[in-house]
C-alpha cells in the first residue's frame, strides 16, 4: 500500500490492530491521495481506520486483538480513537475529529458498504436518506413556536389597535372632567367668600366652628376612606371571580386528559423496539436477496469468469457466457448439471418478487414507526401539558385563596368605618343642633365642594395615568410590527427549508449523473435521473401527500429508440456509479 506524495505537510495516521493491520504509520498528503496495491493489502482496513479517527464508528477490531488504536495528527492537534473488546462486543473511546459523524457515515464516507451507495442498489427510499440528517420534528415545532409568538403580536397588535379606537374618548372624558373641576373650584372659592363675610358678624361661635369644621374633615377622610375599601372589593371580587373561572376551565381540562399517559408511552416505546428490530431484520434479508441476484445476473450476463473456469474445460479462448451457455441450455454453476435459461430467469425473477415484497414490508414498517413516534409525541404533549395544568391550577388556588383572604380584611375595614362615619355623623348633628345658624350650613356646603372636588382630581389623576399608558403602549407599535415582519420572514424560510434541500440534492444529482454518464459514455445508457414526485401512501390509519425521489434510467435500443428501465437492470458498475453520484449530491446539499 502507497500513497502519492506532494511538498505539502502530510496528516499522520498511526494505526494498531484495527481491521486486519497489525501497526502501521501513513502520512496522507492533502488534496486528492490514491491508495495502489495488490488485493489483500488492507486498503480498506487503512480506510476504516481513518473514517475511525474522524469519528465513525464502521470499523472492527483485529480477531485475534483485545484493543485497539487510531491516532490521527491533522493542523497540529491529535485526535484518538480506542477500540475495546468486552464480553464478545466491541466498543469505542478517545477524542475524535467529529463528535456526530452521520453525515460523514452518508456521504463522505464512500466504501462499498455506504448506505448512500446501497440504497440506490436495493431501490430504498432515496429522499428519506437525503432528508435523514434534517431534524424534520425541530423544524416543525421551531415552525408551530413562530406562529405561537406571531399570534401573540397579533393579538398585542389588535388590542393597541383598540387603544387607537378608545384614545380619543378618553382624551374627551379628561377635558370633560378639568372643565368640571373648574366649575367645582369656583364653586368652592364662591363658598368660601360667603363664609369669610359670615365669620365677620360671628366671632363668638368661632370655637364651636372649628369643632365643627374638625369633625366634618374627619367626616369627609371617613367617607374617602370607605370609598377606596369599597372599589378595593370590588376590584378583588372581579379577581376572584375571574381566577374562579379560569380555576373552572383548568379542572375541566384536567379531567379531560389521560391519568397516565407516560405507562401508554413506555408501551409505544416497546412497541417502537420492536418495529426497528423487524425492520434491521428484513433490511438484512433483502440485502441478502440482492447479493445473490447481483451473482447470478453476473453470471448469467457472463461477468464473473472464476465460476466459468472451474466448471468449463480449462480452455482460454471464448467468452465466459460462451463457455456456460450450450445449445440449448446453461451450465448450472452451482451444481455443474445442464438447466434451460427460461428456469433461472424465473428464478431471478422470483427472487426479485422476494425483494419488492419485503421492500414492500419495510414500507409498511415505516408507516407503522411513523405512526408510533407520532402517538409517542402525543403522549408527552399530553404528560407536559397535564404537568403544565397541575402547576396553574396550583398557583391559580393559591393566588385565589390569597384574594379571598384579602377580600375578608377590606370587609372587616369597611365595617369599622361604616361604623366611625355614624359616630361622626352623629357628632356633627348634635353640633349643627346649637345655634350655629347659617355658619354651620356654609361649612357644610363647602365641606361637601372639597370631598367632591379632591374625588374629581383623584378620576383625573386616574385618567390621565390611562391615558399617558395608552400612549406608551402605541409607541410600541412600530416595533411589533418590525417583530412580526421578521417573523414572518422566519417562517417563511422554515416552511421552505426542507423543499430547497430536496430540490437541491436532486439537481446536484440529476447534473453529476449527465457529466459522470457523457464521460464513461455507456454504449446503451442515455440518462440516469432522479424526479420529485408527490405520492399518496399510507401513514397509519390514513394516506396523505408525501413527497418521494424516482429514479429514472432511460436506455436507447440498437434502432435508436428510447425507453425507460429500471435500476434492478443496470449493471453492478452501473448501479455503484450511481450510488457514488448520488452520495456525492448528499455531500454537497448538506455542505459536509
Amino acid at each position: 500500500m502507497e500513497a502519492s506524495e506532494t511538498t505539502a505537510r502530510p496528516a499522520t495516521v498511526r494505526v494498531e490492530n484495527v481491521g486486519g493491520i497489525d501497526e502501521t504509520t501513513v502520512d496522507i498528503p492533502p488534496g486528492v491521495t490514491v491508495l495502489t496495491g495488490r488485493n489483500a493489502t488492507n486498503r480498506t482496513s487503512f480506510l476504516q481506520a481513518v473514517m475511525a479517527a474522524i469519528g465513525s464508528d464502521a470499523v472492527s477490531l483485529k480477531g485475534d486483538a483485545d484493543e485497539g488504536r487510531v491516532e490521527l495528527d491533522l493542523d497540529g492537534e491529535t485526535y484518538t480513537r480506542r477500540l475495546t473488546r468486552t464480553d464478545g462486543s466491541v466498543t469505542t473511546g478517545g477524542d475524535p475529529y467529529l463528535d456526530d459523524s452521520t453525515l460523514a457515515d452518508l456521504f463522505a464516507f464512500l466504501l462499498e458498504s455506504n448506505e448512500a451507495r446501497r440504497a440506490v442498489a436495493r431501490g430504498d427510499d432515496l429522499r428519506e436518506l437525503i432528508m435523514r440528517p434534517v431534524d424534520t420534528d425541530a423544524i416543525q415545532a421551531e415552525i408551530r413556536r413562530r406562529e405561537q409568538e406571531r399570534e401573540r403580536l397579533d393579538d398585542r397588535l389588535d388590542d393597541l389597535e383598540d387603544l387607537k379606537d378608545r384614545l380619543p374618548t378618553l382624551e374627551r372624558e379628561r377635558e370633560q372632567l378639568e372643565s368640571t373641576i373648574e366649575e367645582k373650584r369656583a364653586a368652592l372659592e364662591a363658598k368660601e367668600a360667603e363664609l369669610e363675610a359670615e365669620d365677620a358678624d360671628v366671632d363668638e361661635t368661632r370655637e364651636e366652628k372649628r369643632e365643627l369644621e374638625a369633625r366634618l374633615d374627619d367626616l369627609r377622610d371617613r367617607r374617602s376612606e370607605l370609598e377606596q375599601v369599597r372599589a378595593d372589593i370590588d376590584l378583588q371580587q372581579e379577581s376572584i371571580e375571574s381566577l374562579t373561572r379560569e380555576r373552572r376551565e383548568l379542572e375541566a381540562e384536567r379531567e379531560d386528559l389521560p391519568d397516565a399517559p407516560m405507562g401508554e408511552y413506555e408501551d409505544v416505546d416497546a412497541e417502537l423496539s420492536r418495529l426497528r428490530d423487524r425492520k434491521s431484520t428484513l433490511e438484512t434479508a433483502v440485502s441478502d436477496v440482492q447479493d445473490v441476484i447481483q451473482f447470478n445476473e453476473a453470471m448469467v450476463e457472463g461477468t464473473d469468469s472464476t465460476v466459468g473456469a472451474v466448471l468449463g474445460d480449462g480452455a482460454t479462448d471464448g467468452s465466459v457466457t460462451d463457455r456456460l451457455v450450450a445449445d440449448d441450455g446453461v451450465v448450472c454453476w452451482t451444481c455443474g448439471s445442464e438447466v434451460d435459461a427460461d428456469r433461472i430467469q424465473e428464478t431471478l425473477d422470483q427472487l426479485r418478487a422476494v425483494r419488492r415484497e419485503k421492500l414492500d414490508a419495510i414500507r409498511d414498517l415505516e408507516a407503522d414507526l411513523e405512526e408510533a413516534k407520532a402517538r409517542q409525541r402525543e403522549y408527552e404533549q399530553q404528560q407536559r401539558r397535564r404537568d403544565e395544568v397541575d402547576r396553574k391550577l396550583e398557583n391559580v388556588t393559591a393566588e385565589l385563596e390569597r384574594r379571598q383572604e384579602t377580600v375578608e380584611e377590606l370587609r372587616e375595614e369597611r365595617t369599622r368605618l361604616g361604623e366611625a362615619i355614624e359616630d361622626l355623623e352623629a357628632a356633627v348633628e348634635d353640633l349643627e343642633a346649637a345655634d350655629l345658624g347659617e355658619v354651620l350650613d356654609l361649612h357644610k356646603e363647602a365641606n361637601q365642594f372639597e370631598f367632591e372636588l379632591r374625588r374629581l382630581e383623584s378620576d383625573l389623576d386616574d385618567l390621565t395615568d390611562r391615558i399617558a399608558d395608552v400612549e406608551d403602549r402605541l409607541a410600541e407599535e412600530n416595533q411589533l410590527r418590525a417583530q412580526r415582519e421578521e417573523l414572518t420572514d422566519d417562517l417563511t424560510d422554515l416552511r421552505t427549508r426542507i423543499d430547497r434541500i430536496e430540490a437541491d440534492a436532486v439537481e446536484g444529482f440529476n447534473d453529476h449523473m449527465d457529466a459522470v454518464l457523457d464521460i464513461l459514455d455507456y454504449a446503451n445508457l442515455d440518462r440516469i435521473w432522479i424526479e420529485r414526485v408527490e405520492r399518496r401512501v399510507r401513514e397509519g390509519r390514513q394516506k396523505v401527500d408525501r413527497t418521494v425521489f424516482e429514479l429514472h434510467v432511460v436506455r436507447t435500443t440498437a434502432s435508436g429508440t428510447a425507453y425507460e428501465d429500471t435500476v434492478d437492470h443496470l449493471s453492478e458498475s452501473e448501479r455503484e456509479v450511481t450510488g457514488l453520484v448520488f452520495a456525492l449530491a448528499g455531500y454537497l446539499v448538506h455542505e459536509v
